[in-house]
């Protein structure tokens, strides 16, 4: 490498961090009660976005192993899976592959009081699918084309979209991907295309970069989550999320259990009722 090559490297690598530093780790106690609350917070969005028959829609993207399935769980796992659910679309068939790229996102949209969390969207074209050449140029050129005016048109039928990409340094994403190649529980999350995307780091890089220059519109911005320190990204992204949406506590008082009917019921024998073993005696 030469004298000036490494010089770009080494800006790029101050640059990074300088972005995904923060002034002090989060303490864990000081985490989970704040996360507590937002969660609290996002129940209140909740029922708001049910009785207002509101269509919420949240994309997340980012690059492998910056942290967006954390922050989808954290947001998902206080809410009524009724009105708030997750869509995370595996690789399309070969009758999608002729489709309407748009049309099995479609299918996924919100009705009214719902909200629907996008792990991965439509931007898959303009990411994993651009780098590994899994469509033409004309279907990528086509896809930047179009999807500002799909954008517009879903927030003129009344959706409200909001995009987040999670900024992972270099450093971090490696750190993280070492963890899951040692840890058989998280190896899992680790798919050939992950692997593959490491030998791709500079072309992720530019697809990203072209992606932001054709989407990052004014009606339609993109939101950049630094996502090094988890639960800093976690706190957030969720508190973000919660400013994006104007909504009003309408839980009500507390529900008042009606009286148990009172009858001559008597349960079956036990002995006749197959039970799961103690596993711990």
């Amino acid at each position: 490498m030469s004298k000036k090559s490494k010089t770009v490297v080494l800006e790029h690598e101050e640059a990074d961090q300088a972005v995904h530093q923060h002034p002090r780790k989060i303490k864990t106690k000081e985490y989970e009660s704040e996360l507590a609350r937002l969660q609290s917070e996002l129940v209140k969005l909740q029922e708001w976005v049910r009785r207002e028959k509101l269509k919420v829609c949240v994309l997340f993207e980012g690059r492998d192993a910056a942290g967006k399935g954390g922050v989808i769980k954290r947001i998902a796992e206080r809410t009524n899976p009724r009105v708030l659910r997750v869509a995370a679309l595996s690789a399309p068939t070969e009758r999608e592959r002729t489709q309407w790229y748009f049309q099995r996102y479609v299918s996924e949209l919100p009705a009214g009081g719902e909200i629907v969390l996008f792990d991965r969207s439509w931007y898959n074209r303009a990411g994993v699918e651009r780098v590994m050449g899994f469509c033409t140029d004309e279907e990528y050129a086509e896809f930047l084309r179009a999807v500002p005016e799909f954008e517009r048109m879903l927030q003129h039928s009344g959706i409200i979209l909001i995009k987040y990409w999670f900024s992972i340094s270099d450093a971090e994403q490696e750190r993280r991907f070492l963890g899951r190649t040692r840890n058989a529980e998280k190896r899992w999350k680790l798919s050939p295309m992950d692997l593959e995307s490491r030998a791709h780091w500079a072309d992720y890089s530019r697809a990203k970069d072209e992606m932001f220059a054709r989407t990052d519109t004014t009606w339609s911005p993109w939101w950049v989550v630094p996502s090094d320190d988890k639960k800093r990204a976690r706190l957030n992204c969720i508190s973000h999320l919660l400013s994006m949406i104007p909504y009003e506590d309408v839980s009500g008082e507390e529900l008042e259990l009606p009286p148990r009917q009172e009858d001559d019921y008597t349960r079956p024998p036990m002995s006749e009722q197959n039970f799961v073993p103690e596993h711990l005696s």
